[in-house]
């Protein structure tokens, strides 16, 4: 008896559930238009349907980096640093946002990372340590451009007079003679491109 009652219980339940399928629309609906009170709030808040405009600037939020590649000048942003030494060093060099740290970017394996060339010493300029600015060794389009890259430090040498390098060819010719001298410490920076000779995001 409690299994007749079972089933016909199910059954009923059945029959409703496929009723009320029925009187559902066939139709997939389109997203509605946000309300005149959805605008105003966003526009209060410092957004606007209008492209987005804002109030804050790109350089509010990464201010653009100048550095070399391939003897040409090219703009990019620091965005996270594994390292929290770097990370400090390079949001106060930028006065501004924070270059956020991420220890496990260091645990990247070689395959993700492209290179940077960081000068320790040498000629003053903008770099993060007060000396001539980044070498990158891609961009995007090239094979082997990733946003993550390992930092390399390049040092020159006891009684080398230093120059500008602009490109790795000139930093590889200069340390096959024995003027500078690179190494790997094992940290990673998110260096996203945006400028770059011929080309722009």
């Amino acid at each position: 008896m409690a299994a007749k009652i079972r089933l016909t219980v199910g059954t009923i339940i059945l029959a409703l559930w496929v009723a009320a399928c029925a009187n559902i629309p066939a139709t997939v609906t389109a997203t509605p238009e946000p309300t005149a009170e959805q605008v105003a709030r966003m526009e209060g808040d410092g957004m606007s349907m209008e492209g987005m405009d804002s109030s804050l600037a790109t350089n509010d939020f990464a201010p653009l980096v100048m550095a070399f590649y391939e003897g040409e000048e090219m703009l990019f942003i620091h965005t996270e640093a594994s390292d929290p030494d770097v990370a400090t060093m390079l949001t106060e060099m930028m006065g501004g946002p924070l270059v956020v740290l991420v220890p496990e970017l260091a645990e990247a394996p070689d395959a993700l990372l492209a290179n940077v060339y960081v000068f320790t010493n040498g000629l003053e300029g903008h770099g993060p340590f007060g000396f001539q600015p980044d070498i990158f060794d891609a961009v995007p389009g090239d094979e082997g451009y990733r946003p993550l890259r390992a930092v390399n430090l390049v040092a020159w040498n006891d009684g080398v007079e230093a120059r500008e390098l602009r490109s790795v060819a000139e930093l590889k010719a200069a340390q096959e003679k024995d003027e500078v001298t690179i190494t790997r410490p094992g940290i990673v920076v998110n260096m996203p491109v945006l400028a770059w000779p011929g080309g722009t995001r």
